[in-house]
């Protein structure tokens, strides 16, 4: 498996890893499937989760190989909760709604206790991550993200928007450019894909006219 982490070619004088490449071209394509709203977002998310937990391990960063892993989990319970149809629309896909004010705090209190014990862990043992901060919060970001659109709602896009702002500095600065690049389109993408979640949301919520047809 040590081919995962060997160059694939450089890029703006940047090398390009072979499992930094294909983990984070796989996990754009399952954001991508996420706006969709295919329940095929959380298979293939959780075949990037495989990919880059592999290539860690290999490399023997057991903190980022650990972090895929719950990733991978988060994954399952995305799937688990889509599959069951509960929050299905008109249209047979996933309905997508705002979250509650009660919601919201709930999430934003997650990532912040979050975020502080990751670090904590994190700054404790050294070696789980170069950066313990930016990657304490990038990590549990993922995560209530990921949880946020497995609940179809659609303040996962705004939680997305957040990882963005301090991932894409934080990868070229570890030099996995290919990672910031892809966090660049991952900026665009989310903003595409906020639009419409937020678009469908409202046409959800409109009341049906008396007499028309529902």
């Amino acid at each position: 498996m040590n081919w995962l982490n060997s160059d694939a070619f450089t890029l703006l004088d940047q090398d390009i890893k072979w499992s930094d490449m294909t983990g984070n071209v796989i996990g754009l394509l399952g954001l991508a499937l996420g706006w969709r709203r295919s329940l095929w977002s959380w298979p293939v998310q959780f075949l990037s989760g495989v990919i880059l937990f592999a290539a860690f391990a290999t490399a023997h960063l057991s903190g980022s190989a650990g972090k895929q892993v719950v990733v991978m989990v988060v994954a399952v319970y995305g799937y688990r909760q889509w599959h069951r149809g509960k929050q299905q629309g008109e249209d047979g896909h996933i309905a997508v709604r705002f979250a509650t004010w009660r919601e919201r705090v709930a999430l934003l209190g997650a990532a912040a206790v979050g975020t502080l014990a990751v670090a904590g862990l994190f700054t404790a043992y050294p070696k789980l991550s170069w950066d313990p901060w930016p990657d304490a919060y990038i990590f549990v970001g993922t995560v209530v993200a990921m949880y946020a659109q497995a609940r179809g709602m659609v303040e996962f896009w705004f939680a997305w928007l957040l990882v963005d702002v301090v991932g894409v500095p934080l990868n070229f600065a570890n030099g996995f450019a290919f990672s910031g690049f892809v966090y660049i389109v991952y900026g665009a993408l989310v903003l595409w894909g906020m639009r419409d979640w937020w678009l469908r949301s409202r046409r959800s919520t409109r009341p049906v006219l008396e007499g028309a047809p529902a």
